[in-house]
């Protein structure tokens, strides 16, 4: 199957038939030059050799390692043929460049081991030209420093350009693995935060209803907040979803402070009191950093839901500092029970990984443990100069 794209198909098309003219002219001027220099048909074996490899070289997509092995052995046995009958010496110039072209395409392309036997191929050809050559001599005839240039250069071009492949594949696996991180903070960030606060209303909807029918009005509150949790799951997965079909077709996802200052609101509403103390110059924030603080906080209120129900105050404080900007996130809840459940948990809870992955990549640190006392916090440091974000 071909799995060349079709708009590099045309160019592939040019390079084959340019290279075809170039043999065929080259093929054509040593025929010449033989007849001239030789008489009668000298020049007839070595054209009729290189016309064969030549085809061959135009063939190398079908199979690049085959038809570079039979290149080989045509070349190896047309080299030995001329020693025995007295022939002009080979390999003749058109049938070095094919094998040149053979070597290039298959060093480039081929696994490790085959190419390294199709370049090991090409420099026994070289050696054998050298010691083929009529009288031998230690320094290589000029048909012999032809071919051995023709594969060296073969052989750079060919890793040159596996390098190249190489470089772009791993260009593209570490674009692969950014954008997988980044759809797994999302989905974790967002999601797991409203589904969390639709499992808390739920808790609390079956605790106000044992208690007896009476609570009604409280009851249709919790469902009226699950209602509005599941609705902004929904949104955030189409968001997602978004993401990975088409990132234009998905809506913003850098939250302002506006939506910092409403995330703390729903946390307050159904769990317990939450201050928030913003800096004034909010606003100003670089998009990359406002998403951050969005998100550091969004985890760690997550985190107190899940992890800290006793809590009875819980305070945001996002502030200037010398250096940038710091998030903290702390509350009162004591440190035994699910605290230390949760202590264990952030060692390999995906929260504190995402978190520190998204605060680290913007060139910031975070940290998180028990605080003095009682409560736990969540810090984040970091940085509002633009050179320190790139």
């Amino acid at each position: 199957m071909n799995t060349t794209p079709r708009w590099a198909r045309p160019g592939r098309a040019f390079g084959d038939v340019a290279l075809a003219v170039v043999l065929a002219a080259v093929l054509v001027a040593t025929a010449v030059a033989l007849a001239t220099s030789w008489g009668g048909y000298y020049w007839a074996f070595g054209i009729a050799v290189g016309a064969v490899v030549s085809g061959l070289a135009l063939l190398r997509r079908r199979n690049r390692f085959v038809l570079a092995i039979a290149a080989l052995a045509v070349t190896g046995t047309a080299i030995v043929v001329a020693r025995i009958v007295g022939l002009p010496e080979e390999p003749a110039p058109a049938t070095a460049l094919a094998l040149a072209v053979l070597v290039a395409s298959g060093v480039r392309r081929l696994p490790t081991a085959e190419a390294t036997a199709v370049a090991g191929g090409g420099l026994a050809v070289v050696a054998g030209s050298w010691l083929a050559a009529v009288p031998f001599l230690l320094a290589p005839s000029p048909v012999s420093a032809v071919c051995g240039v023709s594969w060296l250069t073969a052989v750079a071009a060919g890793l040159g350009g596996r390098l190249l492949v190489a470089r772009r594949e791993a260009a593209v696996e570490r674009v692969r693995r950014d954008e997988r991180l980044a759809v797994a903070r999302e989905l974790h960030d967002v999601v797991a935060h409203h589904i969390t606060g639709m499992v808390v209303q739920a808790q609390a909807a079956q605790i106000v209803a044992a208690r007896g029918p009476g609570e009604a009005a409280r009851i249709a509150e919790s469902l009226a907040g699950i209602e509005v949790a599941g609705s902004e799951a929904l949104t955030s997965l189409r968001r997602v979803v978004g993401l990975l079909r088409d990132a234009d077709d998905a809506s913003p996802v850098a939250p302002g402070p506006e939506s910092l200052s409403a995330l703390v609101h729903r946390f307050g509403d159904r769990g317990p009191d939450v201050r928030l103390h913003l800096s004034d110059d909010a606003a100003a924030w670089p998009t990359e950093v406002t998403t951050a603080v969005y998100r550091v906080v969004q985890e760690s209120l997550t985190n107190i839901t899940r992890h800290a129900p006793q809590a009875r105050t819980v305070t945001v404080d996002v502030r200037h500092v010398p250096d940038g900007l710091t998030v903290e996130v702390s509350d009162d809840a004591p440190h035994a029970g699910v605290r230390a459940a949760r202590a264990l948990d952030t060692g390999s809870g995906y929260g504190l990984v995402g978190m520190q992955e998204r605060v680290v990549s913007l060139g910031g640190t975070l940290r998180a443990g028990p605080r003095p006392g009682a409560g736990w916090s969540v810090v984040a440091t970091l940085p509002l100069a633009a050179e320190e974000l790139r």
